[in-house]
């Protein structure tokens, strides 16, 4: 099995759609998308490639067509960690150590927050408002993890999200990042999405 991490400039849904679009055109088929938080939105978009079997949201955003992620967190109350994003002057929001450390990996070892916090790609604000022209979820096979402790997205909303895209849900008792603190529960879901379990 070939595993193709694809680097989000998080600038533009369009800009992170054709970098997963381009990772598409390079790999051999079928292929598993998986999208961790904004992710989600990415693989939503581009998942509407033919080589595509499966779509894999993890404590993921999954707006429809028309919709934003803002548009799918309305009647949400504000998270810990979405409420602690520093904004700069150019509109790009990153999460301060501490707010890393607290509400996105509140379950990993400090050393291994402070990386994330030093090592974290700042997110163009704007994106969370730009609306999805296609949603994969409606036509391919979907899975879902719910993170049941997640202080950036509300683990009802994670809910909510799963029951609407009909995904099947498995719910880990983890932070945000249930690929870091739980690997193995993470990817034994992947390799079911690839038909492997």
């Amino acid at each position: 099995m070939k595993v193709i991490s694809v680097q989000n400039p998080l600038t533009s849904l369009d800009d992170d759609a054709a970098h997963a679009n381009r990772a598409l055109a390079i790999a051999e088929g079928p292929v598993v998308l998986v999208g961790h938080s904004w992710g989600g939105v990415v693989i939503s978009e581009a998942g509407v490639n033919d080589k595509v079997s499966a779509l894999v949201y993890v404590a993921a955003l999954a707006p429809g067509v028309g919709e934003s992620a803002n548009d799918t967190l309305k009647g949400f109350p504000a998270s810990p960690g979405l409420s602690n994003l520093s904004v700069d002057a150019q509109g790009f929001a990153s999460l301060p150590p501490d707010g890393m450390a607290k509400n996105f990996a509140q379950d990993l070892p400090a050393d291994d927050t402070a990386v994330m916090a030093a090592t974290q790609g700042p997110v163009q604000v704007k994106v969370f408002d730009a609306k999805l022209t296609r949603a994969a979820w409606q036509t391919k096979p979907s899975w879902f993890i719910v993170a049941t402790q997640d202080r950036m997205l509300p683990p009802e909303y994670l809910r909510k999200m799963a029951g609407r895209i009909n995904a099947k849900v498995t719910e880990l008792d983890t932070s945000h990042v249930p690929q870091a603190s739980q690997p193995q529960a993470v990817a034994t879901v992947i390799l079911e999405a690839a038909g492997v379990r």
